[in-house]
C-alpha cells in the first residue's frame, strides 16, 4: 500500500501541476490579450494624430501659397527686368535683352513699357514680322 499512496501522491501533484499551469497560461493570454489591444489602440491614434497634422499642415499651406506665389512672381519679373535693362546699358542693341525686356514688361502687363525694346528690336531686325506683331499688340492695334 505504501506504494501505492506514493502512486497516488504523484497522480495529484501533476493534476494540481497541470491545472495550475491552466490557470498561468489563462492569464498569460489574457496578459497577451490585453497587450495586443493597447497596442492596436495606440498604433490606431498615433497614425490618427499624424494624419490629421498633416491634413491640417497641407490645408494651411494651400490658403497661404496662393499669395507667396503671386509675391514671388512678381519680384521674379521685376529681378528680371533690373536684369535686362543692366545688360543694355552696356549692349544697347543686345537682342536677346531686348526680346526678354520686352516680354518681362508684357508679362508684367506694361504695355508702354514693352513699346520702346520692341521698336528697336523693330528697327534692328526688319525682317522679324514676330517682332511687328508685338509692337502692334503693345500699342493696342490688331
Amino acid at each position: 500500500m505504501p506504494g501505492n499512496r506514493l502512486g497516488k501522491g504523484l497522480t495529484m501533484e501533476s493534476t494540481q501541476k497541470k491545472s495550475g499551469d491552466s490557470r498561468v497560461n489563462r492569464g498569460d493570454r489574457i496578459k497577451q490579450i490585453f497587450a495586443l489591444v493597447s497596442m492596436v489602440s495606440f498604433g490606431g491614434s498615433a497614425i490618427f494624430g499624424i494624419v490629421s497634422l498633416f491634413g491640417s499642415g497641407l490645408s494651411s499651406q494651400h490658403q497661404q501659397k496662393p499669395t507667396a506665389v503671386a509675391v514671388s512672381q512678381e519680384s521674379l519679373l521685376a529681378a528680371k527686368e533690373r536684369g535686362y535693362v543692366t545688360v543694355l546699358q552696356r549692349e544697347p542693341q543686345n537682342q536677346t535683352a531686348l526680346e526678354g525686356l520686352a516680354n518681362v514688361r508684357l508679362q508684367m502687363n506694361n504695355r508702354v513699357g514693352a513699346i520702346e525694346p520692341l521698336e528697336k528690336l523693330v528697327k534692328l531686325h526688319p525682317d522679324r514680322a514676330d517682332y511687328k506683331v508685338l509692337l502692334g499688340e503693345a500699342k493696342g492695334k490688331k
